[in-house]
């Protein structure tokens, strides 16, 4: 029973959760629901009650986001200092992208994603460098490189948005409705995510990895940028124009990014076991991150995807019901959704109920990767269905 009495009693002393609350963090809330109550103020005769909803959830998402981790109240009033400053300096002449220097070659999305994919690069070298050179300066460096590269990115979405409007307001749509738009936010969800783990496990030794996912989006967004000419802003087509596209798009990404985080994390691990067991004392089996590490975050970035991926299929469900009258079509997009939702479901069975981990998992991890790929771009080049508007 004394032990039973110690632990009430330590309950019962331990704070609250809102007398943890420091200054900062009343700030920061004040901040978010300030700047929601303006945002709804401003745009309300573009808004209906759904985006309303959309807005208040996102407000609340975006205090819970800060209050559990700091850094991303810094990067969100930085991207949205930048945002605000590129929308007062559009006014309402969608034709100053051309001749304004600040936007021509800073601030317009095009530009902020151009700025966006070379630090997204130059950090991915910088961690490498980071890794085999132990230099505590330049892991820093490709830190703040990470960091410069997805706020650019996130202000060049936001820029976006509000260009679509000037475009018309017929034209105006929230930018994740195509292949670069999407590629452009799974690289900055992707990044996010490193960089959160980065902070709380203390170590950017995965870093090089994570980046590797993010260089390779960058790529292809270049090719289809250039090459299809895919960065011009297009009308919304008819099956897109919901609400639903505002939260189904995002959720799906989350998971998207979260499974080619621990697939890059699979390949780091692969490539430790490797070198230990080839040779326990060699470059690769000192620098490249711990084991234990690289198989717990791993975990961790398949169930927060997991989570938020199932999110977006019950969310995608719905708005195909109001779209197309029925919840499933067994449509080729959704067949494969189910096959990716199948595939981690079992990969977090195995390691719950059974205890799997380790070289395994590694390999599975990265083979979901494939089956990801083949759900997210493969069924759009080669396959045919209600979900053919994404095609390259």
């Amino acid at each position: 029973m004394a032990v039973t009495r110690e632990a009430m009693l330590e309950q019962w002393e331990r704070p609250s959760v809102w007398q943890r609350l420091t200054i900062r963090d009343a700030l920061w809330v004040l901040l978010v629901v300030a700047g929601a109550g303006f945002a709804g103020w401003f745009y309300q005769a573009q808004m209906d009650r759904y985006e309303f909803a959309i807005l208040a959830g996102t407000a609340v998402a975006l205090i819970a986001w800060g209050l559990y981790w700091p850094p991303a109240r810094l990067f969100t009033v930085a991207v949205t200092g930048l945002a605000l400053l590129a929308l007062w300096r559009y006014g309402s002449d969608y034709e100053l992208r051309k001749s304004a220097f600040l936007l021509k070659y800073v601030l317009e999305s095009q530009a902020a994603f151009m700025w966006m994919s070379v630090l997204y690069v130059l950090a991915t070298v910088t961690y490498f460098v980071a890794l085999f050179s132990r230099s505590d300066f330049v892991g820093r460096t490709a830190t703040a490189l990470t960091w410069c590269a997805t706020a650019m990115g996130m202000t060049g979405l936001l820029v976006r948005w509000r260009e679509s409007y000037l475009l018309g307001a017929d034209i105006g749509h929230i930018p994740v409705s195509n292949l670069y738009e999407v590629f452009v936010l799974f690289a900055l969800i992707t990044a996010l995510l490193y960089l959160f783990y980065e902070d709380r496990h203390r170590t950017r030794a995965m870093g090089g990895f994570a980046l590797l996912a993010i260089s390779g989006a960058v790529g292809f967004l270049l090719w289809y940028a250039f090459d299809r000419d895919a960065y011009h802003i297009q009308p919304l087509i008819p099956a897109l124009q919901s609400y639903w596209m505002k939260i189904h798009v995002p959720a799906n990404f989350i998971g998207y990014g979260a499974f080619s985080l621990a697939a890059m994390l699979g390949v780091a691990y692969l490539l430790r076991a490797g070198a230990e067991a080839r040779r326990p004392d060699g470059v690769l089996a000192r620098v490249l991150p711990p084991l234990e590490l690289l198989d717990d975050v791993m975990y961790k970035a398949i169930a927060l995807g997991f989570a938020a991926f199932t999110i977006a299929t019950i969310l995608g469900a719905l708005w195909a019901a109001e779209a197309w009258g029925g919840y499933w079509s067994w449509d080729p997009k959704e067949t494969w959704a189910l096959i990716v939702w199948l595939n981690y479901a079992a990969w977090l069975h195995l390691r719950l109920t059974k205890g799997w981990r380790g070289t395994p998992m590694a390999w599975w991890a990265v083979i979901g990767l494939f089956v990801t790929l083949f759900a997210f771009l493969g069924v759009n080049m080669f396959l045919s269905g209600l979900h053919s508007y994404g095609s390259l």
